[in-house]
């Protein structure tokens, strides 16, 4: 039996509490189970005006617009009076004004971390990060146009011997781990 006590009906009947079963009188006897009968609300239940929707209820209609309004302003041109005469040149840059040039060169520096990559990766295999630092340099400055392109070659050729180098020595030193255990 069910712990949910037992509410009286209008007319003074007992019934079931929601979702229970109850047996028919003419199947008590065989055993069978009668599926649960759920009863709509009574009068005393109504729902509240404020009250969310049923998920999956229709809507009547749209109730909120699928964008907010969008402003509508005029559009300001900033620049020069294309209308006006005789004061053009006051958009021309002064005579006194310095361009920067830029004076730091990467070609350089990607050749000497390559040399240095290459000489080390014929003793130990340990200077693959230097020499990804050098194709990486090298690589840079063959994108930028005041480099020295033959130096930023040279630097790509050799910091990718480097690589190749050190790699072997590590694929060789990882051949002799696996003999050893």
């Amino acid at each position: 039996m069910s712990d949910v006590p037992r509410s009286s009906d209008r007319t003074g009947e007992e019934r079931a509490p929601l979702g229970g079963s109850t047996p028919s009188p003419s199947s008590a006897g065989r055993g069978d189970v009668v599926p649960p009968r759920v009863e709509r609300p009574s009068d005393e239940v109504e729902r509240p005006a404020g009250a969310a929707r049923l998920p999956g209820a229709r809507r009547e209609r749209y109730t909120k617009l699928p964008t907010g309004p969008v402003g509508i302003e005029p559009v300001v041109a900033t620049g020069p009076d294309v209308d006006a005469r005789g004061r053009g040149a006051e958009w021309e840059p002064t005579v006194d004004q310095t361009v920067p040039v830029d004076e730091t060169r990467l070609a350089p520096w990607a050749l000497m971390a390559a040399i240095v990559a290459l000489c080390s990766s014929f003793f130990v295999g340990w200077a693959i990060p230097i020499a990804i630092v050098a194709v990486i340099a090298s690589i840079m400055s063959l994108r930028r146009p005041v480099e020295s392109r033959a130096i930023a070659r040279w630097a790509l050729v050799l910091g990718l011997c480097a690589t190749v180098y050190s790699l072997g020595w590590l694929v060789w030193a990882g051949m002799q781990f696996e003999r050893l255990g």
